[in-house]
């Protein structure tokens, strides 16, 4: 075999897949968690006061208890998220906070979240940020429901899981794929 056939081989995208498809959900749920847990980090030092009157100002109906709510979904969703656990479970409400988000204060700015306006001598400027950074998180959320937390998850520890891992891998073996 020559070199150039064999390092081709290695790199091939259907070997990648299957030697590394499993890993895929970890970055996804390290930086949407990251994200999240950022986000609710942010809120807590600047006051949640301060998110509250902000809430208040959009209309949000309840805006202290939302300000809290929203803050809590954020840092334990967030911590649930990169750790993988309950990832079904914590998906929906933060799920939730993103559609809050996108409707009520990006949709009116459009796509793009980075939006260059100037450079000064302070530094670059940027416009107001659109939804696609809601729609990215969103879209990371819905792959870790559907593909699975993925390896270092704690929802592979829990034992329903074991369970319902096992189950599906009895009914593969014995009919030759899934069912």
């Amino acid at each position: 075999m020559s070199i150039v056939r064999f390092i081709s081989s290695l790199i091939s995208p259907a070997l990648l897949a299957n030697r590394l498809g499993r890993w895929s959900p970890l970055p996804l749920r390290l930086i949407v968690g990251y994200g999240f847990m950022a986000h609710g980090y942010a809120k807590i030092v600047k006051h949640p006061e301060n998110f509250a009157a902000i809430l208040h100002a959009l209309n949000v109906p309840a805006p202290h208890f939302m300000a809290w709510a929203t803050i809590a979904i954020e840092l334990l969703g967030g911590l649930a998220i990169f750790v993988g656990a309950f990832v079904p479970l914590v998906t929906a409400p933060m799920i939730a906070v993103l559609l809050v988000a996108t409707f009520t204060v990006h949709l009116q700015f459009g796509f793009t979240s980075i939006k260059l306006m100037a450079v000064t001598s302070a530094g670059p400027q940027f416009g107001p940020p659109g939804y696609e950074t809601d729609l990215l998180y969103l879209a990371c959320l819905v792959a870790l429901v559907l593909g699975g937390a993925g390896p270092f998850a704690v929802d592979s520890l829990l034992p329903w899981r074991k369970a319902s891992k096992s189950s599906s891998t009895v009914c593969m073996s014995a009919t030759g794929g899934p069912q």
